[in-house]
């Protein structure tokens, strides 16, 4: 432990630089193939309607990644 009471394993590091980008990219991918399928198929939108979201809530979703990554 380090005198602030923090496991110095749980710092971000160069080892966790992969693990953070993969983590975002995953989040992404996750967001922009859920909103995708919900408006093609649930809702029946359009294809070019249905890419448009995903691709806006895939870029939404790896913001947010990226912004609690690096709390």
């Amino acid at each position: 432990m380090t005198r602030d009471g923090i496991l110095s394993a749980n710092r971000p590091g160069k080892g966790s630089a992969m693990k953070n980008w993969r983590y975002i990219g995953l989040h992404a991918v996750a967001a922009a193939t859920f909103i995708f399928l919900l408006q093609r198929y649930a809702l029946s939108a359009t294809l070019e309607s249905s890419l448009l979201w995903a691709v806006t809530f895939g870029g939404c979703a790896a913001g947010l990644a990226y912004a609690q990554s690096n709390r």
